[in-house]
């Protein structure tokens, strides 16, 4: 009797050796790693694009388990607030789920030219921000997935942002869709062109005095004091730190080691420190909850720095936000340019793309963990879509065009591109016609498809499928 218990103790312990579960997560990242290179070498294989029903349904629940494994993981209230916001919004979705969107371009426009691409172009990542002396400017805003890439690869997101956002948000038709994803890529292409014959992507800027009417609206709307912006959203009555609610949570404990984060970043940037930021000197540290879309769940810290009148009038807001690798690593087509890891391939990004920027955009180490800085402010803002009328659909859209343009234009004066960019973009991008049409093709398609899969999505969140990561039990 003692040997069979014996024997039926060394059975489960070898069977719980035996089927002790892992992470599935990094022998996906690899195959898609070689499927890129295998596409971008022009062998014939079978995309994600062409998989239907259950097959593509176990893609995309795979795909977003492994996007959101650490957040699952450490049962982050975030997590679970992202999937069920981007399962009531179809715009959302396609914001959320990035990585789900590049799978399917893995490797593809490998003749394309290179540039520092956005990775995330969409109607709501350009906006109204600080420059490098604290005023206004209008233009791309959002580095987290900056990396480089075939200029194609942000023209191609962006078309399929505008497309769903003027559907979602405008209600837009199909007919009226198409004309304003064309404003879009003609606007950029006719900014390239004015590049290439002008060479004045590095002075150039959106500002108030020099923009279309659309984007002067914008900064009008955006525009508030500082003091009252600081009041009504951030700061106790005492104006000595920041208040509490649902969106802020103090940890006035941590002023010490943020101190030393933006002294680390004042030290990395190499920069004066402006006027307008006194002596650096940090008051209080708060967590910020429900930020974001795509970012819904990762650590994100705002530091409040004393203003030189120290009566809370002139305060200033950096943000420290938790970065992880961009959404298109490993599934680019391969190049010789690199724009570094997380939260410095975020810098870079910035410093190439908006050649005018917030100087405290940089990147530190907190804990150990890679973050990204930037400057919030009072007039820091996106544009409403709900607003947008189809005429100021189409403006916003050629201005959101000839500003991605400029971005790329920069990638051979700031960035590591070591050819001439702009003509190089023209030149791929004749015929014209046929360019254009194929943008709004591969729109349509993709649009289709996002439509498909957000309904494969939501049945699963609704079955549970995102309460646990994807493990191998083998």
């Amino acid at each position: 009797m003692a040997k069979t218990r014996e024997k039926k103790t060394a059975k489960a312990q070898s069977t719980s050796e035996v089927v002790k579960p892992s992470r599935k997560a990094e022998g996906r990242v690899e195959g898609f790693r070689s499927l890129a290179r295998r596409v971008a070498s022009n062998e014939q294989v079978v995309l994600p694009t062409l998989l239907t029903g259950q097959a593509r349904r176990e893609h995309i629940r795979s795909t977003l388990r492994e996007d959101h494994a650490t957040r699952i993981e450490q049962r982050s209230a975030g997590a679970q607030e992202k999937f069920d916001k981007i399962a009531g919004d179809l715009f959302k979705f396609f914001r959320g789920s990035a990585l789900l969107f590049y799978r399917d371009m893995a490797g593809q426009d490998a003749h394309m030219p290179t540039v520092m691409a956005l990775g995330d172009v969409h109607p709501e990542n350009f906006g109204v921000m600080p420059d490098k002396n604290g005023a206004p400017i209008f233009g791309v805003n959002d580095f987290d997935e900056a990396i480089y890439a075939p200029f194609t690869w942000d023209l191609k997101r962006g078309a399929v942002g505008f497309w769903i956002g003027a559907r979602e948000a405008g209600g837009m038709n199909r007919k009226r869709r198409r004309k304003i994803v064309v404003k879009f890529v003609k606007g950029y292409l006719d900014a390239m062109q004015d590049y290439a014959e002008r060479a004045t992507e590095k002075n150039d800027s959106y500002r108030m005095d020099n923009s279309p009417k659309v984007i002067r609206r914008l900064f009008e709307a955006a525009w508030e004091e500082r003091r009252e912006w600081l009041w009504d959203d951030y700061l106790k009555p005492s104006g000595r730190g920041f208040r509490a609610d649902d969106e802020l949570q103090p940890i006035s404990g941590e002023v010490k080691k943020f101190q030393k984060a933006v002294g680390d970043l004042a030290k990395a940037k190499g920069f004066e420190i402006p006027d307008r930021a006194g002596e650096l000197k940090v008051k209080d540290v708060c967590v910020r909850h429900g930020q974001g879309t795509a970012s819904l769940g990762l650590p994100r810290y705002y530091v409040l720095i004393e203003g030189p009148s120290k009566d809370a009038t002139d305060d200033l807001i950096i943000e420290f936000k938790h970065a992880r690798h961009s959404a298109l690593e490993g599934l680019t087509p391969p190049s010789d340019f690199h724009a570094g890891a997380k939260a410095d391939r975020i810098v870079h990004g910035q410093a190439v793309q908006l050649a005018h920027g917030d100087i405290f955009y940089g990147a530190v180490k907190i804990d150990g963990e890679s973050f990204m800085s930037r400057e919030r402010a009072p007039f820091r803002d996106d544009i409403d879509l709900e607003d947008l009328s189809y005429k100021t659909w189409k403006q916003y859209a050629r201005v959101c065009g000839a500003a991605l343009a400029q971005s790329h234009a920069l990638s051979d004066d700031l960035g590591k591109i070591d050819y001439d960019m702009e003509p190089s973009i023209v030149a791929a991008a004749s015929p014209r016609d046929l360019f254009i049409a194929d943008i709004v093709r591969f729109t349509e398609e993709a649009a289709d498809r996002l439509k498909a899969d957000h309904a494969f999505f939501c049945e699963d969140h609704a079955h549970g499928a995102f309460e646990g990561i994807e493990m191998d039990y083998r």
